[in-house]
């Protein structure tokens, strides 16, 4: 790849560098600003022209932000939280791709099958945008902590689902029998392959006390487990969740030596920010970039309120079966995860790999980037508003004693 090919990528991480700064000063969500940014820089007469593609989008961009995602994530409360945010994950997505699903066969007029697929892609919150979102705005560790969870699960959930359907739509015949494994081989398939990558590659990294092999060998660990479990029909996002939870958990204290376990966490803050700004932008200038007049108005804003209307449904009725139990989500809380549910990156994916033979494949895409630019451009914008509506912000800190005495 030569210099002139690079340019528009060095163009793009400079535009990033500048919303980063913009944004944080005005107090707005970063990922809106770089949306923006990049819807402005597809309107010019000589922008770059860089597509969104699928595997752009899993073969390079994913895998580091699944497992950074994850690395970051404290097991312990991970794991206290596990029985709300698989129910809300697994019923969750189940109960947001009917509504949806059922929405757009019988409203629009889409083929089940179609209908479906749309259903399941926009069905799961994007971990993507909603970590990058959350994070910025540092809501209470439990509110980060329930949202962050339920958007990594669901989303493999989603993935996971996406990959049945797309098999039937490209014309396999699944019968009851043949559904059952198919589903676990690619759920539990990918937590096995995420374990066994991730366990291989923390054997090494105990052996050495080099940050650069330490940051390299975590690199390895996220594109092995995500790209081996795609390769093997398995779940990539499941199996790269996986990696990171358990190099997240084991690493830092018992593996990582002393100089590489900060290097390590700061390599791969910047690896997220690396990613984070490259989707975002792409997306903007991609969203601009649609013929969206061809999908209508009608279209568009059914989508936009099933998905609205699945994903409240969804949070709210899954709520109350923890009403009593130590699991109970606040109002407050509740109201963020619906809100919060945003949707990026990955339902763009998604929708570029359904198969051709779909008849409603194009419409489908078209939808998908209106319900994506809605959720980060509206959603994501009004998030910190919320937030602070909710009171569910950082708290101010208390004043010194002496002061207090004074």
């Amino acid at each position: 790849m030569d210099d002139v090919s690079l340019a528009p990528l060095g163009v793009l991480l400079l535009v990033a560098c500048l919303i980063a700064m913009l944004t944080r000063r005005l107090g707005l969500p970063y990922i809106v600003g770089l949306v923006a940014a990049g819807f402005l820089i597809a309107l010019l007469p000589h922008g770059p022209n860089l597509p969104l593609s699928r595997g752009l989008i899993f073969n390079i961009l994913l895998p580091p932000l699944v497992f950074e995602a994850a690395l970051q994530l404290d097991w312990r409360r991970f794991r206290d939280e596990l029985p709300l945010t698989l129910t809300l994950a697994f019923a969750g997505v189940a109960i947001a791709t009917i509504v949806v699903a059922a929405g757009m066969h019988f409203i629009i007029g889409w083929s089940w099958i179609g209908a479906s697929l749309f259903g399941v892609l926009i069905a799961a919150t994007d971990p993507v945008s909603v970590i990058a979102a959350f994070r910025e705005m540092r809501c209470e560790p439990r509110v980060s902590m329930v949202v962050e969870a339920e958007s990594l699960l669901n989303d493999g959930v989603a993935a996971v689902g996406f990959a049945m359907l797309s098999v039937i739509a490209a014309g396999a015949n699944l019968n009851a029998a043949a559904v059952a494994p198919f589903f676990l081989w690619t759920l539990f398939g990918g937590v096995g392959i995420g374990l066994g990558v991730s366990a291989a590659i923390l054997m090494v990294v105990g052996r050495t006390d080099d940050p650069l092999v330490e940051i390299t060998l975590t690199t390895i660990a996220a594109y092995a487990s995500f790209l081996i479990a795609e390769h093997f029909y398995a779940s990539g996002i499941i199996s790269a969740l996986v990696a990171g939870l358990l190099t997240g958990s084991i690493g830092p204290s018992r593996l990582f030596s002393d100089h590489g376990r900060d290097r390590v966490h700061w390599a791969w803050e910047y690896f997220a920010f690396l990613a984070n700004s490259i989707v975002f932008i792409l997306i903007g200038m991609n969203v601009a970039n649609q013929p969206i007049h061809r999908l209508g108005s009608m279209a568009a804003a059914v989508a936009v309120i099933l998905v609205l209307a699945g994903r409240a449904l969804s949070i709210y009725p899954l709520s109350v079966l923890f009403h009593g139990s130590r699991w109970r989500l606040q109002p407050a809380l509740q109201h963020t995860l619906f809100w919060g549910g945003l949707r990026g990156a990955l339902a763009l994916a998604l929708a570029l790999a359904i198969p051709p033979t779909v008849f409603e494949r194009n419409a489908i895409i078209l939808t998908a980037f209106v319900v994506v630019a809605f959720s980060i451009l509206v959603q994501g914008l009004t998030m910190p508003w919320l937030i602070n509506r909710l009171r569910l912000g950082p708290k101010p800190a208390e004043p010194p004693v002496a002061a207090q005495e004074s």
